[in-house]
């Protein structure tokens, strides 16, 4: 094994190693299908860099072929991340037994950024379910409450693998089921933890975030 360079072979070199290893190993726990793509592509040029180094060329061309697998990924992701034809928007019934397997399934991730929902109570007549699937994926779950022409969000869950993305926004602006339904506004609770509104075109009051919908035509 010849090295590319002359390293010299000391404790920084073997600890910039043992680190991409470590990137490597912390990107295999993640659920979150952005963050593991990018950790695990930090990994991958990290491993590549260091065994370029050290010579060692069949993990070089190992890591060069995963890196570019990384990125080759992230681009789709990155594209579809907004892209209305990648995802679909499915009305469902408040009485539907598979919202209620999706509202059980993940009741305490729920709680845990919506605690003012209980996902273990029954619907109101008033509300809307929304679910959000990518193919045959569920990746998203939206409740919302009629008011007149407001649609109040009682529940706007991501599934952890893309906690990362937004599919709630096929529901409030792409898609357009709720102006059908004639909804001219959105507003969310006060009680969200994390929101992103300010990032898909609502705009802030108080501690509510509002968007405003635009008739068709």
């Amino acid at each position: 094994m010849i090295p590319l360079v002359s390293v010299p072979d000391g404790p920084l070199l073997e600890a910039f190693g043992w680190a991409g290893s470590a990137l490597l190993v912390l990107s295999l726990t993640q659920q979150r299908v952005l963050r593991f793509r990018v950790l695990n592509l930090a990994a991958g040029l990290a491993l590549l860099l260091y065994n370029l180094l050290i010579g060692v060329w069949p993990m070089v061309g190992l890591n060069a072929v995963t890196s570019a697998i990384n990125v080759w990924f992230l681009v789709q992701l990155t594209r579809q991340r907004h892209d209305e034809a990648s995802f679909a928007v499915l009305p469902v019934a408040g009485g539907d037994a598979y919202l209620r397997h999706v509202l059980d399934t993940h009741a305490s991730d729920i709680r845990r950024y919506q605690p003012d929902f209980d996902p273990a109570a029954a619907l109101d007549e008033r509300d809307l379910a929304f679910v959000v699937q990518r193919g045959d994926e569920t990746v998203g779950l939206v409740v919302l409450r009629r008011d007149g022409d407001v649609a109040r969000l009682r529940l706007d869950h991501v599934t952890p693998r893309y906690r990362d993305f937004t599919p709630g926004e096929f529901v409030f602006r792409r898609s357009g089921v709720l102006r059908d339904l004639g909804f001219r506004h959105v507003m969310t609770p006060p009680q969200m933890v994390g929101a992103y509104y300010d990032h898909i075109g609502f705009r802030a009051n108080g501690r509510e975030f509002v968007l405003d919908l635009e008739p068709r035509g």
